[in-house]
């Protein structure tokens, strides 16, 4: 039977009991489950009996090596993530056990912080590729080809435009506002083309500063900064002969334009502190909740980058130019939600699905996805009616002042939050516990909602 708890489980291994000790004092239990074994035949009769998302393990330990655990570990699953742990010696074996299948390897003695950054990035990485199979898998499907829903005119536009560039690999803006597709639509692309089965990266542009990106983008050589305690890979060339997602790209600074300019024109990327050129084979699909256009004109974004990302531009509809669409999202929404709370629902009463017809959504797809998932949580009964609930009118306002929706809770907290620190953008988001740019996001809607008040 599945375990309820979403927490990732990792399987700890490693003979030195000082090792195990912190791990258990540094491996934040909010985030994941784990178990800590010095010895690695129990650990392999736990990993057997269980569901596991990742596994790390010494090289060497008295009994079953490293390279036992790991093949044992391939065995039952090819899938499950293996980092490795090796002392400086026996590196080598490290590079081979990549060569069988592990997923990364980190020098002894680590610090701490290096090794949970590691198996975060490990998880992230392996829940993008279980996503893109998925994907795969669903694109396959000729119902669900593009990976969207809709069968309204402006959606077969988008539909066929996928068709038209899929395998041309040029590059690609996607324009629309927030919430409307954008990524599914930069998904539909890749998967459409000749190289599906080569990597499709996401980038969030925003909510990552200058240093950080750079990093993730270029990678960066041993000690080109504090904390680079080995070489590191960039997105790009992990990327290459695939595609690269970057979101909200309007929010780089002029200095990042200026690289990744360079990369886009000339296809190479340098890695931070390095001074070997690496040549990558990448199509660029950007994508931005503003018109760059616009900001071209401004000085706000470089004319040179953007002439080179501009082969085909596309434009994402708002759920408001698809209104045809609404009942089959809804639908959809409800099974999907119906499933993954296990509640007893079959759809919204007829009065309810005209309601959400009428309204002008202005967070767009996500803004009904979440609508859908709040009240499916909620549901005491097979029909769900918006009547028993705080929800929205037309105009897109709380039915009653006194009982306001959960977005309006959510807007008047947030704005609390930033009276409390002044304004402080980074401090807010911090504590609400989201990126900058997730927080940027919502206060261009309260204000867009507010001009329409006014």
């Amino acid at each position: 039977m599945a375990s309820k708890d979403k927490r990732p489980q990792i399987v700890f291994i490693d003979d030195d009991a000082k090792a195990g000790d912190l791990m258990l004092r540094f491996i934040d239990e909010k985030k994941y489950r784990y178990e800590i074994f010095k010895n690695p035949d129990h650990a392999m009769e736990f990993i057997n009996a269980n569901h596991i998302d990742l596994v790390v393990t010494d090289l060497r330990m008295p009994g079953m090596t490293g390279m036992e655990v790991l093949a044992e570990v391939k065995n039952k699953d090819a899938d499950i993530p293996v980092i490795m742990m090796t002392a400086f010696s026996t590196v080598d074996n490290a590079i081979e056990a990549l060569r069988l299948g592990a997923a990364d390897f980190i020098k002894k003695p680590y610090d701490m912080d290096e090794l949970l950054i590691l198996i975060e990035k490990t998880l992230q990485h392996h829940n993008l590729e279980t996503e893109n199979l998925l994907l795969k898998r669903q694109l396959s499907d000729e119902q669900h080809r593009y990976g969207m829903l809709g069968k309204s005119e402006s959606m077969q536009k988008v539909y066929s435009m996928i068709e038209k560039i899929a395998d041309i690999r040029c590059n690609v803006i996607l324009e629309g506002e927030s919430g409307c597709g954008k990524e599914l639509a930069a998904r539909a692309i890749h998967y459409q083309s000749s190289v599906a089965d080569r990597p499709f990266i996401v980038i969030d542009c925003g909510s990552l500063t200058d240093s950080l990106l750079e990093s993730e983008l270029f990678g960066h050589e041993k000690g080109a900064f504090t904390g680079a305690m080995q070489s590191k890979m960039g997105l790009l060339e992990m990327a290459s002969g695939g595609t690269v997602f970057l979101d909200e790209i309007c929010n780089i600074s002029d200095a990042m334009q200026t690289k990744l300019m360079r990369v886009v024109q000339e296809q190479v990327v340098q890695r931070v502190g390095g001074i070997k050129p690496v040549a990558i084979d990448v199509r660029f699909v950007v994508a931005t909740n503003r018109n760059l256009e616009e900001m071209v004109a401004q000085d706000k974004f470089r004319h040179d980058l953007y002439h080179r990302l501009n082969v085909v531009k596309m434009r994402m509809p708002s759920l408001t130019e698809r209104k045809d669409d609404i009942p089959e999202l809804i639908q959809h929404f409800v099974n999907h939600f119906a499933d993954r709370f296990n509640r007893n629902v079959k759809g919204f009463d007829a009065s309810s699905v005209q309601q959400l017809c009428e309204y002008e959504w202005p967070g767009n797809v996500r803004e009904l996805r979440n609508l859908v998932e709040r009240h499916v949580a909620l549901a005491d009964s097979e029909l769900l009616s918006l009547e028993g609930l705080p929800t929205i009118n037309p105009k897109g306002n709380a039915i009653d002042a006194d009982l306001p929706t959960l977005e309006e809770l959510d807007r008047r907290y947030i704005l609390k939050l930033l009276e409390k620190y002044s304004n402080n953008r980074e401090k807010t988001a911090t504590a609400l516990g989201i990126n900058k740019s997730t927080l940027w996001r919502r206060l261009q809607q309260y204000q867009k909602l507010t001009d329409s008040d006014g």
